[in-house]
């Protein structure tokens, strides 16, 4: 099974000046462009564009809900980060369970004096 790893990144808030383009849409599709074609050539593939809420703070007491646009891309992990990431798996998975208390339900079991060393 391949197993990929994830990049989510800001898209661009607004769109670059260049000679001959002039429409408002045309200039956020190359700023767009850009953004996407630099994350492509360091390996990752788009996944998809998401519009996410987020609260954050406004002043000293107040929250807001602002919306994010965020680009998801993704690329398939190498083999010694699968190796890695199932090394870590498999070791939080191999962990010890906690005893269980031998007390009736509802009852708890009596304790001792405190020591005073």
């Amino acid at each position: 099974m391949t197993r990929f790893e994830y990049q989510v990144i800001p898209a661009p808030a607004k769109g670059e000046k260049t000679r001959g383009v002039r429409n408002p849409s045309e200039r956020y599709a190359l700023a767009l462009a850009a953004v996407m074609n630099r994350v492509g050539r360091e390996g990752w593939e788009f996944v998809g564009a998401e519009t996410l809420p987020c609260e954050e703070k406004v002043g000293w007491t107040r929250r807001a809900t602002v919306t994010h646009n965020l680009l998801v891309f993704r690329r398939p992990l190498q083999d010694d980060t699968a190796a890695r990431i199932g090394a870590v798996e498999v070791s939080q998975g191999a962990a010890t369970p906690l005893p269980v208390a031998n007390s009736p339900e509802g009852v708890a079991r009596p304790i001792g004096p405190a020591r005073q060393d």
